[in-house]
């Protein structure tokens, strides 16, 4: 069962004295817009385990050089997702997300899932920062670049 927790990992890594975080772009039934790695936490899961899950079953990636915790957190209201939670029988009136930075190898290679997303990329922090949609996502993604820098 799904909890009305979400996390959502920046995965970043270093080439030549740079940080560049990966973007994944949705479906065009999910939006098209450019996001972290998102999904959520599922019953019996510690935050840390989900994040694993999501990062692998998103992009493949299991190796991890490092993760950061406590990045980020915010409240989601009136969520459609939240609508959908209640349908399945679950009593929420919110949605907490959790922000993890993790750090890759700088030859990792992405194998993306094709059922979610239908592109990806490295980005250096601006480029990154213009393409997300939200404003909470720009905010997480502000924070990791300070504790970087």
């Amino acid at each position: 069962m799904r909890l009305p927790i979400q996390i959502e990992t920046i995965l970043f890594k270093r080439t030549d004295g740079k940080t560049q975080y990966l973007l994944l772009k949705r479906i065009p039934r999910s939006g098209e817009y450019w996001q972290p790695i998102t999904g959520g936490l599922e019953e019996g899961e510690t935050k840390v385990e989900a994040l694993k899950r999501e990062l692998r079953e998103e992009t493949g990636i299991e190796n991890i050089i490092r993760i950061l915790e406590n990045v980020h957190y915010f409240e989601f209201q009136d969520l459609p997702f939240i609508e959908h939670l209640k349908k399945q029988g679950q009593s929420c009136e919110y949605l907490k997300e959790y922000v993890f930075g993790v750090e890759v190898a700088s030859d990792e290679i992405v194998n993306l899932d094709r059922e979610e997303h239908s592109e990806y990329r490295w980005c250096g922090f601006e480029e990154a920062l213009s393409l997300l949609k939200w404003r909470e996502n720009k905010e997480a993604l502000e924070k990791l670049n300070e504790i970087l820098n």
